[in-house]
């Protein structure tokens, strides 16, 4: 049988305050367990919460540029469940009136455009963690992390596959990248993404029996979870099996998710009203004042990198997969307006440097500045193109100018026609039957002489200038 996938997806995005949702206390990753804490993360009783403005101003930006509705009032509500790492008890979230309704952002996949819905965007703290020691039969809880400012963003069923998951998961993270709320750190859970996902008959109307798919940290992964579970469910199906409403988890060593437990209704959490937190009203004019200073977002920028360099689609996408990248793009184009040659080499062997090192281009040692000498000295015919690219590794690990690791190689190209013209009397001598061949119409092995010229210099030669001399040297 014929099935349709399906697919809806929550995000937890942790807001880049400096201090927790509800406290003073920090939200730096990686510190000392439990040294991040205070009373009121620690849910001691007769501590009262105090919310961040920060966290909601944040959370309206990425709501505006989601194209939602803000809700000028909302409140907080406490999700009741007990687990070792929730020391109240309970979770501030909000539940009836969240900060931000009925958005949307539109991703590329398959070829194609697609709108994704945003049917809400709320507010809540994060809990802490649990670490479990191998071998010692011990579970520890660290809770730096409780009380840290999340900001939730629910889809609609709007996605059908793993692809389009992969796809709208990418935009999102870049949308909230460029805005600055969230540093997009899958691995140290800033971008935690959660697909549900069901099947149903070709052609029916109802939903299937859902599942949510948990711990996963990766694009990769998150494609690989929803392949899985789609092959997984479409043989219970076939098989006259049921699907059961829970969650699993991932194992990416197994390539595969196994049982979790099973899913929460919201009746489940018995959410009431936090009473702890009055109503919180945000002015229409602080919302408008907010639009008005959203920054360039990434399909934005991407239409005008098309339009105003005139690159390629493929080109404009990945200089503006990171807002970094985008800016050092211009940057070189406004002090070189060559952008497809820059681009070129901001895709190819910057950003090689980059993945290689873990680097970020705002923080490349090969500034804007030092990629346009190295193309300057090309254009120059100082050096060859092929020794600007084998030399660039070296400028990036050394942070040096590029000249001065052209002079310290001796690598200067050789450009001087009676130093040519010695090179190539001595290689037409020496290739006496390719000269005939030569005269005698075979133009290909043209090259080949250019190659031998090239290899009597040591790669040296200035390849224009070898090819122009080389031929009045045949045509003599």
């Amino acid at each position: 049988m014929a099935y349709e996938v399906v697919i809806g997806v929550e995000v937890h995005a942790q807001l880049r305050t400096q201090s927790k949702l509800f406290c003073a206390c920090g939200t730096t990753f990686g510190l000392t367990a439990n040294s991040q804490t205070c009373p009121v993360c620690l849910g001691l009783p007769g501590t009262l919460p105090v919310i961040n403005e920060k966290a909601v101003e944040m959370a309206v930006r990425a709501g505006l540029a989601m194209n939602g509705t803000i809700g000028v009032r909302n409140r907080f509500a406490r999700k009741n469940y007990f687990y070792p790492d929730l020391p109240k008890g309970y979770q501030i979230s909000q539940y009836e009136a969240p900060i931000c309704e009925h958005g949307w952002i539109e991703i590329a996949a398959g070829g194609s455009r697609k709108r994704v819905r945003i049917r809400r965007a709320h507010l809540e703290e994060d809990a802490g963690k649990n670490l479990h020691e191998a071998g010692s039969g011990m579970s520890l809880v660290d809770l730096n992390r409780a009380g840290t400012p999340l900001l939730e963003i629910v889809t609609e069923p709007d996605l059908s596959s793993s692809e389009e998951v992969v796809a709208y998961l990418k935009s999102l993270r870049d949308l909230l990248m460029y805005l600055d709320v969230c540093d997009g750190n899958m691995e140290e859970g800033s971008f935690r993404c959660e697909p549900n996902l069901s099947l149903r008959p070709a052609g029916q109307t109802t939903f299937g029996t859902k599942v949510e798919l948990k711990n996963i940290n990766s694009f990769k992964f998150v494609k690989d979870a929803v392949d899985y579970e789609i092959k997984r469910q479409t043989k219970v199906l076939n098989e006259g099996g049921k699907i059961y409403q829970e969650t699993r988890l991932w194992n990416h060593e197994r390539g595969e998710t196994a049982v979790m437990r099973s899913k929460e209704e919201a009746h489940d959490y018995r959410y009431f009203p936090d009473p702890d937190l009055v109503p919180m009203e945000i002015s229409s004019e602080w919302i408008e004042q907010l639009r008005e200073g959203l920054p360039e977002l990434a399909s934005t920028k991407q239409q005008r990198f098309i339009t105003e360099y005139g690159v390629p689609e493929y080109d404009a996408g990945i200089l503006t997969s990171s807002k970094a990248l985008a800016v050092y793009f211009e940057a070189c184009v406004t002090l070189y307006p060559q952008p497809k040659t820059v681009s070129n080499w901001v895709m190819g062997e910057l950003l090689r440097e980059l993945n290689n090192s873990g680097t970020e281009a705002d923080a490349s040692p090969v500034t804007p500045e030092r990629l346009v000498e190295l193309l300057t000295l090309v254009d120059q015919g100082v050096i060859s193109l092929k020794v600007a690219r084998d030399i660039f590794p070296d400028v990036y690990a050394s942070g040096k100018a590029p000249a001065q690791i052209v002079q310290e190689k001796g690598l200067t190209q050789v450009s001087d026609e009676g130093a040519l013209a010695t090179m190539i009397d001595e290689v037409l001598k020496k290739n006496p039957a390719q000269v005939g061949q030569f005269k005698e119409g075979k133009q290909q092995v043209l090259g080949f002489l250019v190659g031998q010229v090239m290899k009597a210099s040591g790669g040296k030669a200035n390849p224009g200038k070898v090819n122009e001399l080389l031929k009045k040297a045949l045509a003599g």
